[in-house]
């Protein structure tokens, strides 16, 4: 079962984070739809505290989240995801039209992406957590490795110490380095999804372009695709107020 946390009452809002990520990055979030919202944060497999498996694919997390709403008697619910997430949810729109009330998609495209992550994964999987003593040394040794320092600080969230002592990775790390191609695979649907849905991007953000918009409307027939000033791929991070607010707008229109 995926691991998760709630918070508030009403319709049933459930959020999925990106590569790398945890539930507990959309919590400030999540707390402001839970003034009139039932919200569930979840960690997708192979990251923060759910189960760790074998394989990755988009299909499998589609059928995650299915399992999840079923085993939490939501039968149907508003859905949010960010990036990776993002691509799940749109995964789920193909495969489980009928339990989707309204979709947001984050800063990603259902295109093929591109490579972009090597370096980081390259840096991970170098860090020998077993010569790793404090919190600092990991940090100092990735420094050499990763440049932007909001990103180290992002990855190093994943680090968790072990109960017999020294630190271990929440995310399954070899498999996310094994089924990086999954990861970037394109989503496609056999029609269009009809549900009311809404494309977040990021001004500063290069993962959907112009020329990927007659794509997004060609899966969704009610879409509409606005764009976060000063954000980049991190547009909950980078501009929380103005995300917030489009996600909370979009959610309340009849």
């Amino acid at each position: 079962m995926l691991n998760y946390k709630t918070f508030g009452k009403g319709d049933p809002v459930i959020i999925l984070h990106g590569l790398f990520g945890m539930l507990d990055n959309w919590q400030t979030i999540g707390k402001e739809l839970a003034a009139h919202y039932m919200v569930y944060l979840v960690d997708q497999r192979n990251h923060g505290k759910s189960p760790h498996f074998d394989e990755h694919s988009y299909k499998l997390m589609a059928e995650d989240l299915a399992k999840f709403m079923e085993e939490n008697w939501i039968h149907r619910a508003h859905l949010i995801g960010h990036s990776m997430g993002g691509k799940t949810v749109m995964q789920f729109a193909g495969a489980f039209e009928d339990m989707i009330d309204k979709l947001i998609v984050i800063d990603i495209a259902p295109k093929q992406s591109q490579r972009g992550h090597d370096e980081i994964l390259d840096a991970l999987s170098s860090l020998d957590l077993s010569n790793i003593d404090k919190r600092s040394e990991a940090e100092e040794a990735l420094s050499e490795r990763i440049s932007d320092r909001g990103v180290m600080q992002f990855l190093l969230k994943n680090l968790t110490r072990r109960k017999e002592g020294g630190y271990r990775w929440k995310m399954n790390l070899p498999v996310l380095v094994s089924q990086y191609e999954r990861i970037l695979d394109p989503i496609t649907f056999k029609k269009p999804f009809e549900a009311p849905t809404l494309f977040l991007k990021g001004a500063k953000s290069s993962y959907i372009q112009k020329d990927d918009e007659k794509m997004i409307k060609e899966m969704f027939s009610n879409v509409k695709i606005k764009e976060i000033k000063d954000a980049g791929h991190w547009v909950h991070a980078e501009n929380l107020e103005d995300t917030t607010l489009e996600i909370i707008n979009f959610l309340a229109k009849d």
